[in-house]
């Protein structure tokens, strides 16, 4: 039976903080390779590379931010030639930017207000300081906190600006195509990479799965990230769906064997599945 090729996206040495990118994709890639023959490479190089494989998964890459240019590349060439890319590249998430966040806080979803105009500024409520974060960005980089008087000195464009959030907690939901994983919590705010599993009830997958369901993706992986107010509601902080981290060390065997599983099954269904016209 021949075996599909995969190139293997991934920064083994992205120095990401409070967490080690590396060993979670030597650890997937030693699973997947069960079922695929499998190449790893650093996003750098993945456009000059994809035509010698049946798909490019896009795991750990890094924030493409670094290399925008380069990034922008490879989504070109991989349209142009009809590569298949998992996550596919028409994500309305993170994968595009944040203006996500401007479109559903518009359309009253349960997400953290954003606006990108002074204008606008009478649509968030009034707190004590207020977070501003690149409309690009990601792992925080660019992320400042401003009290209300400085909002109006703002360069204003490519910046979005938020509430800053008394939260409980934040927490994480991972998907594989539309299924559940499994989920992930910070109980303490000040310390936000140090998770344990979390037990979502169903208003808290209802929650999750609302969002996912409005990014119709049919096949890649998925992170809702979500803080849970003082008042008890949830509201979404990311939607990360180009290379979100997995934190696969922190779940028991039993949950990362079916992670393993389903994203096994989930790749061999999207190689099978006809091409996007």
């Amino acid at each position: 039976m021949d075996r599909r090729r995969v190139l293997f996206v991934t920064d083994l040495a992205y120095p990401a903080q409070g967490r080690r990118y590396c060993d979670e994709d030597i650890f997937l890639t030693s699973r997947l390779r069960e079922a695929f023959d499998i190449a790893l490479c650093h996003p750098l190089d993945a456009a000059a590379l994809m035509d010698g494989f049946d798909a490019v998964v896009v795991r750990n890459s890094g924030p493409v931010l670094h290399y925008q240019s380069e990034y922008d590349a490879f989504r070109r060439q991989a349209a142009a030639r009809g590569t298949r890319v998992y996550n596919p590249l028409s994500g309305r998430g993170d994968m595009a930017g944040k203006q996500y966040l401007l479109d559903l806080s518009a359309d009253r979803h349960p997400v953290i207000p954003t606006i990108d105009r002074l204008e606008d500024l009478h649509l968030l409520p009034e707190v004590d300081q207020y977070a501003v974060k690149p409309k690009v960005g990601a792992d925080s980089i660019g992320l400042v906190f401003v009290p209300r008087e400085q909002l109006a000195g703002l360069a204003y464009g490519d910046i979005l600006v938020q509430p800053r959030i008394d939260f409980r907690y934040e927490v994480s939901f991972y998907f594989v195509d539309d299924a559940f994983q499994y989920a992930l919590y910070a109980p303490d705010p000040e310390r936000r990479w140090v998770l344990k599993p979390y037990q979502p009830t169903d208003a808290d997958l209802a929650f999750a799965r609302h969002f996912i369901d409005w990014n119709t993706l049919d096949h890649g992986i998925q992170r809702v990230d979500a803080c849970r107010t003082r008042d008890g509601e949830l509201l979404l902080v990311e939607l990360e769906d180009l290379n979100p981290y997995l934190s696969l060390e922190l779940v028991s065997d039993q949950t990362r064997d079916s992670f393993v599983a389903s994203m096994t099954a989930s790749l061999h269904r999207f190689l099978d599945a006809q091409p996007a016209s």
